[in-house]
Formats: C-alpha cells, sequence, structure tokens
C-alpha cells in the first residue's frame, strides 16, 4: 500500500495518536518503559508518511509488535493507554492488507 493512501485510510486515527501519546508516554512512562520505544517508532512512522519516503513501514510495525507484545494492553492502565495500543493494531492491520 503506497503511503498517501494509507494515511487517507487511517487519517483520523493517526490525529489521535499523534495527539494521545506524547500525554500517555508521560503519564505512564515510569511504570511503562515501552512507551518511550512506542512513542520514537510512531515518530518514525509519521517522519515516513510525511516525506512520502517509499521505505517500508514494515519493520517500524514489526517492532511495535515486538515492543507491545503484540499491542497487548497491561492490566494497570488508563483507558487512553488501552486506545494507543488498539488504534496502532488498527493501522498496523491496514497497512498490512
Amino acid at each position: 500500500m503506497k503511503n498517501k493512501e494509507f494515511m487517507k485510510l487511517n487519517n483520523m486515527n493517526l490525529k489521535l495518536l499523534s495527539n494521545y501519546i506524547p500525554v500517555v508516554a508521560r503519564v505512564h512512562g515510569a511504570h511503562h518503559l515501552e512507551l518511550h520505544e512506542v512513542q520514537r517508532l510512531f515518530n518514525e512512522i509519521m517522519l515516513i508518511l510525511a516525506n512520502d519516503s517509499e521505505n517500508t513501514l514494515h519493520t517500524l510495525f514489526m517492532q511495535l509488535r515486538e515492543v507491545t507484545d503484540n499491542y497487548k494492553v497491561p492490566n494497570d492502565v488508563c483507558e487512553t493507554y488501552e486506545t494507543v495500543y488498539r488504534l496502532l493494531q488498527m493501522i498496523d492491520a491496514s497497512y498490512h492488507r
């Protein structure tokens, strides 16, 4: 899937994630260190999409799945944290269709 098509299909979720991820990382990052890596990987994804790079996002999504244990939501987190993982999982699935 081309980056422009991917962005169009996932525009709302990408915007939500851009707002949610920094907040969730700030609030939960001390107890869930993986969130800092999630934030870094998401920022890389957004940079690639913004530059319409021909680079594949496959590796970044693979790293996100690894860091998040396939988007498994920890028991001790807020709804926004859970939403971040669900949205990331949705855009990951969308990319791989």
